[in-house]
């Protein structure tokens, strides 16, 4: 398993103009396309323990390569 980094968009529901980026690693089972596959169990908790927050966009990036999404 390797390492990927889940890079998101949240944004208040209270004030949605008021957005921030987020970055979560977690361990994936492969490709970059496959962390996409895996990515909303991880988001979904990641907003159970955020409330009031929604998520806009996200991508999947290796560390340390953050320009190079899909």
């Amino acid at each position: 398993m390797e390492f990927v980094q889940l890079i998101f968009t949240v944004c208040s529901l209270a004030n949605p103009s008021v957005c921030e980026e987020q970055h979560l690693e977690f361990s994936s089972h492969g490709s970059l396309r496959h962390c996409m596959a895996e990515a909303p169990p991880q988001l979904a908790q990641w907003i159970e323990q955020h409330p009031g927050k929604v998520i806009r966009k996200f991508h999947c990036a290796w560390p340390g390569a953050e320009g190079q999404k899909i």
